[in-house]
């Protein structure tokens, strides 16, 4: 059985004016999306901040998720690094907290071979006895998971269960699905590409539109779910003017300032990100109110 079905949202990390991790705002968000509609909680991602989060920070970030989610919703820890010993560490002290899932991005940097790759993961997987979602967007890593590596990865290992897949590839989903005989959780990486990815047997999403449209992000996966395709393909397309605007510049910048224009508070970002430009905040702000969602 899959971790969740439907859409998970790639959680933002709320920051006090200096920059602390504000651990009340927090516990705001979880109940937001416990109470929205939203399926699992993805703490400590990409849109988490989690690079610049310190190691303390993060493992308190994932703990409090934990805590603070009461089993209302699976709760799936991003622990991946480029070091395989401190994915080891993180991983299994973030199942020794309780989660449900571990979320593990390739190795950045370290251009690891598509053999390192497979050892990495054995590794991890060897150590923290939990389901692992391996997480391939080489736009950011400048690696890629080759579909044989998925498939390989999980046949061999009971606790590799799944890939988030973030290529914008679909041919690359395609055969990822056709090697694995279909048998693996599939999640989109990619919001404008929720349906798509169902079509070819995809499990859901792990979404940063879902931060500010939850319930819009959860019905298109139910809809599709449910046998309506044409209604889960009007709410993806009427949902493109805006997550192409919620990445109108690196992700978690717009995403970031679009909570916090619906009065959510949630503070800055860590250096090295910066501030949405302001025709960057307006074009945002209009996609927006455009969608229905309601700003402060």
């Amino acid at each position: 059985m899959a971790i969740f079905t439907g859409a998970g949202v790639a959680l933002v990390t709320p920051f006090h004016e200096d920059g602390s991790v504000n651990f009340d705002k927090l516990d705001e968000l979880i109940d937001y999306h416990c109470e929205n509609g939203t399926d699992s909680l993805i703490i400590c991602g990409t849109t988490g901040e989690s690079s610049t989060l310190s190691e303390e920070e993060h493992m308190q970030c994932i703990k409090f998720a934990v805590e603070r989610a009461k089993h209302r919703l699976p709760v799936i820890a991003g622990t991946g690094s480029n070091a395989t010993y401190t994915t080891i560490d993180m991983s299994k002290e973030a199942v020794e907290d309780g989660v449900d899932g571990l979320l593990i991005v390739t190795p950045y940097y370290n251009k690891a071979t598509q053999s390192g790759l497979t050892a990495h993961y054995k590794a991890v997987a060897a150590e923290a006895k939990a389901p692992i979602i391996m997480y391939s967007v080489a736009s950011r890593t400048g690696l890629n998971i080759a579909p044989e590596t998925v498939a390989t990865l999980v046949k061999e290992v009971p606790n590799i269960v799944g890939v988030k897949e973030a290529s914008g590839n679909i041919s690359q989903v395609a055969r990822i699905m056709s090697l694995t005989d279909g048998n693996i959780d599939l999640y989109s990486g990619n919001d404008d590409q929720i349906v798509p990815l169902l079509s070819l047997g995809g499990k859901g999403v792990i979404s940063v539109l879902s931060n500010v449209a939850p319930k819009e992000t959860h019905d298109i996966c139910a809809k599709y779910f449910a046998g309506d395709v044409q209604g889960a393909c009007e709410l993806q397309l009427k949902a493109i003017p805006l997550i192409e605007q919620l990445f109108c510049e690196v992700n978690p910048i717009p995403v970031k300032k679009a909570v916090n224009l619906m009065g959510m508070e949630c503070g800055g970002l860590r250096m090295p990100l910066t501030e949405l430009s302001p025709e960057h905040e307006k074009s945002l702000a209009q996609a927006m109110r455009d969608f229905g969602i309601k700003l402060a």
